[in-house]
């Protein structure tokens, strides 16, 4: 009998679409939608089709999520509550009756189904079980079986600053792994021995399907850890999309790979580098940039293999009326805005050039010191151009610095051109100030002492957020351009994010996806859609005026000559759609399961 081939994609942030673009989530997301349509379309030939599974965690209210700042509720109203296979339900029925919560949801790609398991970890703690003959809470029972298997020091661990985030990635992968066991040994005498002990089963049960298990990042890497421990016959990936000592490393990464120093840099959690270690339990791990799996192997070891990501690009035939739409939504809003909150004479909104910046708020590794100084640059390059005549002297340059310490419910009128200091917190401050010592302020437009402001803009975006009120895409979608000036980048969605609504970008050499932008040939003379600003051997001063003639030749295009401005934009376009997630998802398929699809 041919065995029944699951693929599970794990992830910690494997739920809702958060507000970040660039998130795991979407990556997440897009692979499963894409191996479905692959399947779908036979693009991928089985005999028997597979089924597609993503897991990942249940945030069932505000205070559930181990971040209390995020904010993240878990909502599955986008997906089908049908019911499910047999197989699937058994498990998921049988591993309820440990005290594991499931929410179950589907969602229906072309004709084959891509089944959505979030697990609520919340109350494990209040969960009564037992360990070696003794009655524990599932929490405490879970730490200690890590202990017995892999040699995971718990006590410390959950001591540390970050022991609830820690605490939550080794619940919610001891779910997941205990599903994944549950679901190999689904035969009735096979449930009836779950609740053994695992240290009393003696070998593992011959499966009758084939289970490929992909984890995204170091959240879920104890779910590899735990079944290959527990002799689980498992496939196993796991991803890197970032290595948490290049994230402290920062910039400093690409000099730490450059001398072979494998030491963490001060301040790195060994709580999480221990959770990221357990990739060497994988039977493959997958780096997205070339400088991710340099990190992977100087810092764990492991020789990873170069999957890199791609993105979903959805045809829109009404895109440039829609870019059009969206570009008056914002100039109006900042016109009535600035006038209003900032008084002076009121700019014409068609004056108005919007561009943005998205990412987390990590100032120097997200580069937001460098945009910022390239801004003021391109702010003398337009005064120059309009003293002599070449731009008209009411052109004013808007750049939305969107970065956020978290959600934000309560905000002013006019926000956030009307930003006062108590909406702030954090690294939200700093940033602020960053924006004021450079004398950036949108205040300074209404008058003409710049012509080029910066406004940060610190919420989750969405067509709700009581600012803009546009959803990412619409937001992306009218603004001129986008500049990513990372310092630190694994790889970089949000680029391709932008060119998939036909909005050109700017990013740094040191973006992951730089790499793969050399082969791709250039539809338009000039710089094209997606420029490349060398910030890794050029000096600090070349990178700085590169950035800001990458932004001029965007002005310039739009108020010069628009045909020219909009092949730029298909340009974009273009290098997002060629940049699909069909590659790499038949990497992947490839990698997790043995079969060949090409």
């Amino acid at each position: 009998m041919m065995k029944q081939k699951w693929i599970i994609l794990a992830g910690e942030e494997a739920g809702p679409r958060s507000n970040k673009m660039g998130g795991i989530w979407n990556v997440i997301d897009a692979q499963a939608t894409t191996l479905a349509s692959l399947i779908s379309s036979r693009t991928i030939r089985e005999v028997k089709l597979p089924k597609i599974l993503v897991v990942g965690p249940y945030y069932g209210h505000n205070d559930a999520d181990w971040n209390k700042g995020l904010g993240r509720i878990t909502d599955m109203d986008e997906f089908d509550d049908r019911d499910i296979d047999d197989e699937l339900s058994s498990a998921i029925n049988a591993v309820k009756l440990s005290g594991i919560e499931i929410k179950c949801g589907i969602k229906k790609i072309d004709d084959v189904e891509v089944v959505y398991l979030m697990f609520d970890t919340e109350n494990f703690y209040n969960v009564t079980t037992e360990h070696k003959g003794t009655r524990m809470s599932l929490e405490n029972k879970i730490k200690a079986e890590a202990y017995d298997l892999i040699g995971i020091d718990s006590m410390t661990y959950e001591r540390m600053g970050n022991g609830p985030e820690y605490t939550h990635y080794l619940n919610l992968s001891y779910a997941i792994s205990e599903f994944i066991r549950t679901l190999i040994n689904i035969n009735e005498d096979q449930i009836k021995r779950l609740d053994t002990p695992i240290t009393e089963l003696s070998s593992p049960v011959a499966p009758r399907m084939q289970v490929c298990l992909h984890c995204h990042e170091f959240g879920t890497f104890y779910t590899i850890a735990r079944l290959k421990q527990l002799h689980v016959p498992v496939n196993t990936v796991a991803t890197f999309h970032a290595t948490l000592p290049g994230r402290s490393a920062g910039h400093r990464s690409i000099q730490k790979i450059r001398n072979n120093d494998s030491t963490f840099p001060d301040g790195v959690a060994a709580n999480m580098t221990k959770l990221e270690s357990l990739a060497i339990y994988a039977d493959i791990a997958t780096a997205v940039g070339n400088s991710t799996g340099q990190e992977v192997k100087l810092f764990y070891g492991i020789d990873a293999i170069l999957v890199r990501n791609g993105i979903i690009v959805e045809d829109n035939e009404n895109e440039q009326v829609n870019k059009k739409q969206c570009r008056t939504k914002i100039q109006t809003f900042l016109s009535k805005n600035l006038q209003q909150f900032h008084g002076g004479k009121q700019i014409s909104p068609e004056s108005i050039l919007p561009m943005f910046s998205i990412s987390r708020i990590e100032i120097e590794n997200k580069g937001y010191p460098d945009l910022l100084d390239a801004l003021v640059l391109l702010d003398h390059m337009i005064k120059t151009k309009i003293l002599e005549g070449h731009i008209k002297k009411n052109v004013r340059v808007v750049c939305f610095v969107i970065a956020a310490q978290g959600p934000k419910t309560d905000v002013p009128e006019g926000f956030p051109i009307n930003l006062p200091n108590e909406v702030l917190v954090g690294e939200e401050l700093r940033l602020q100030q960053m924006i004021v010592d450079r004398e950036l302020e949108c205040s300074k437009l209404t008058d003409g002492r710049r012509c080029v402001s910066a406004v940060l803009y610190p919420q989750w975006i969405s067509d709700h957020d009581k600012g803009l009120n546009l959803t990412p895409n619409e937001l992306m979608a009218g603004c001129i351009a986008g500049i990513f000036p990372s310092r630190y980048e694994p790889f970089l969605l949000t680029g391709l994010e932008a060119g998939s609504v036909g909005t050109p970008s700017i990013i740094s050499k040191v973006c992951g996806c730089s790499d793969a932008l050399k082969t791709l040939e250039h539809k338009v003379t000039g710089l094209g859609g997606v420029i490349v600003v060398d910030n890794i051997d050029l000096s600090y001063n070349e990178s700085m005026v590169d950035y800001a003639l990458a932004m001029d030749y965007f002005v310039d295009a739009y108020l010069h000559d628009m045909t020219k401005y909009d092949q730029i934009c298909e340009e974009a376009y273009l290098v997002a759609k060629e940049m699909n997630w069909e590659s790499p998802t038949l990497q992947y398929y490839e990698l997790l399961t043995g079969v060949m699809t090409t």
